[in-house]
């Protein structure tokens, strides 16, 4: 069954969405503030996110930025901020679907079931094959045709952060951050781009899996890579 973690602070609302989730098979967890959801997401597994903006202790996008795209996790934004540039930063963040506020609650339900039928399985990803490509993020190790890529931490945490986050753009900014500047290394876009040409040159077959979305950033497209 799966899991879903609702960030709303509104109560009634987030007792209603519960409601028609578990209507569904679905297991709603509800969380109220970003604290909350914090100390959740550390603790638990979860098939998806869906999280408003505005909450009492902090901002969604930031939160999603900061916590939920490092964790791999599916998610979606429900909420009343519908300015076209808000919508499009949403997208930009990752996000696998972005829903204003008045909605449908039938189809809201239905988003919800499309997404977790798309990323069913990637949250739990410890392993991973796509072609001759074989990762295990637990050892830390990626091997090529059975013999192991000699990448470095660098290079190993840029493929981990792009295949978790399979299909999503990761913009520029999300990757310097999260594989550098959270180690206190505060580098900038040539090295990015210099890392992610030595990522593809070593995983040979397989780096066309690394496509470039000019001016935003880059993302992991493979229909036939599978978690194990």
């Amino acid at each position: 069954m799966s899991k879903v973690m609702i960030i709303e602070d509104d109560e009634i609302l987030n007792g209603g969405l519960c409601y028609n989730l578990q209507k569904r098979e679905i297991t709603p967890i509800p969380a109220y503030t970003l604290e909350e959801a914090e100390k959740l997401l550390t603790e638990e597994h979860f098939d998806l996110v869906i999280l408003d903006v505005n909450l009492p202790d902090g901002d969604g996008f930031w939160f999603a930025k900061e916590r939920v795209v490092p964790s791999g996790v599916p998610f979606l934004f429900l909420t009343a901020r519908d300015l076209d540039d808000e919508i499009i930063g949403g997208y930009h963040l990752g996000a696998d679907d972005y829903i204003t506020k008045p909605f449908r609650i039938r189809i809201v339900m239905e988003k919800i079931q499309a997404v977790l039928r798309r990323c069913a399985g990637k949250g739990e990803t410890c392993r991973y094959s796509c072609g001759n490509l074989e990762a295990d993020f637990e050892k830390r190790i990626v091997k090529k045709n059975g013999e192991i890529l000699p990448l470095t931490p660098t290079e190993f945490d840029l493929l981990k952060l792009l295949i978790q986050n399979s299909g999503r753009i990761l913009t520029k900014e999300v990757l310097l951050e999260h594989v550098w500047d959270s180690k206190g290394n505060y580098v900038n876009e040539h090295t990015l781009s210099l890392n992610i040409s030595r990522l593809r040159s070593k995983i040979g077959g397989e780096a066309d899996c690394i496509q470039t979305v000019y001016g935003m950033g880059y993302r992991w497209v493979h229909p036939e890579g599978d978690a194990l």
